[in-house]
């Protein structure tokens, strides 16, 4: 019963926001990919009382979108397989220049936004400097792929099977860790590259906010590593089975793993939680301090909000 006085409420709240904006308003929680009319749209409102809004207007349609963790810009593919590069202001998108912009075949952020991988089969081209003043990284020639790894909210769709090596791009855009079968690998942009760890099928890599502290999940449980980038000092902690996606809180001080459930790790004690969600999580998409656990479709959005006691929330499907 709890979680269908939960729902009620927020729809209650939800419906409240729509009849004082008079439209689909509010502070901008997030975005979504609405592959049926090929847009972008905005989620208007904060977590327990939102709505899908309004589609970001770009110019013409949208065949492919990754949006920043911060919500401060976006990188889309035009119908025409164009890509563009925008700065984004409460769901407003201004055009950013961005030298050599290619279409990707996927696309990373970091954990901050501030960095942003593009992958296609020619390789890597990374991009630091955004929201608002991007400039090339470097590049790198991919290594040879894994193809076991899950997918995630932010995979818009598959145009290779490279589309799934497990990727995590570092905030200052200076380190990659990289799935390469049986290892995850340290690529630096600088043309350093090394193995940082040994990983079972399905291993899920990631970085922590502003600096090179790093995670790996697989079915052996969780490997933290302080500046992975140096002395890659290591720690085990005890993880979840099914593990499809997973992700640092915005201070560090917590990993959100989603599988058939949702969970959260205290990193300073190792004790995991599990958060009620009455849901099916296909991935972690970081919304600021909220992450998107799954994309548009017939049913709700659901939403991690990530706040001092994490809870999933819903959003109502447009109609």
């Amino acid at each position: 019963m709890a979680i269908y006085r939960t729902l009620i409420l927020t729809a209650a709240g939800a419906g409240i926001l729509l009849a004082q904006q008079g439209s689909v308003g509010g502070p901008v929680a997030g975005y979504v990919f609405d592959e049926g009319s090929q847009a972008l749209r905005s989620i208007r409102g904060i977590p327990g009382a939102a709505l899908v809004g309004d589609p970001v207007d770009f110019g013409s349609p949208v065949s492919a979108a990754w949006v920043s963790p911060r919500l401060d810009s976006a990188l889309i593919l035009a119908a025409d397989g164009t890509p563009r590069l925008y700065r984004l202001d409460s769901g407003r998108a201004t055009l950013v220049p961005a030298d050599g912009l290619t279409a990707p075949i996927r696309a990373v952020y970091s954990p901050s936004g501030t960095a942003l991988a593009l992958i296609d089969s020619a390789g890597i081209r990374v991009y630091k400097g955004l929201p608002g003043a991007p400039v090339t990284a470097g590049t790198l020639a991919e290594p040879s792929r894994d193809e076991s790894a899950p997918g995630g909210p932010n995979r818009t769709r598959e145009r290779r099977p490279g589309a799934i090596t497990p990727i995590a791009l570092s905030d200052d855009g200076a380190y990659l860790l990289f799935g390469k079968g049986s290892t995850i690998d340290l690529l630096g942009m600088a043309g350093d590259s090394r193995k940082l760890t040994d990983a079972g099928p399905g291993a899920v890599p990631v970085f922590a906010p502003g600096g090179h502290d790093a995670a790996v999940i697989d079915a052996r449980g969780i490997t933290l590593f302080q500046d992975a980038a140096g002395a890659a000092t290591m720690r085990r902690l005890n993880g979840i089975a099914g593990v499809r996606a997973a992700d640092f809180s915005a201070d560090g001080k917590r990993l959100f793993l989603a599988g058939t459930s949702v969970t959260s790790v205290d990193l300073a004690t190792g004790a995991n939680t599990s958060i009620a969600c009455d849901c099916q999580p296909t991935g972690l998409a970081r919304m600021g301090s909220t992450f998107r656990l799954n994309g548009l479709g017939s049913g709700p959005l659901w939403l991690l909000d990530a706040s001092a006691e994490p809870r999933i929330v819903f959003v109502p499907a447009p109609k």
